[in-house]
């Protein structure tokens, strides 16, 4: 699976931000669900979520994208 990366732009309200998702295997054998996120332009925050399967991983990974995509992000 390749990353997944989405956008939310709203001019009115000053709102650029981007969202992106993705699942790479670790050093040892088990798998990480990565998350990145911020303005777009500005270096983002990163959070990393262990796994031991990469199934397990991409269910997260589903996940936080159906919910980024009912808030609005594309």
């Amino acid at each position: 699976m390749t990353a997944i990366m989405l956008t939310r732009v709203d001019d009115q309200h000053n709102v650029a931000r981007f969202y992106k998702l993705d699942v790479q295997p670790t050093l040892f054998g088990g798998w990480s669900f990565v998350r990145e996120w911020g303005r777009i332009g500005h270096a983002g925050r990163v959070c990393w979520e262990q796994y031991e399967t990469r199934g397990m991983a991409d269910i997260a990974m589903i996940a936080k994208w159906s919910e980024k995509r009912k808030r609005g992000y594309q």
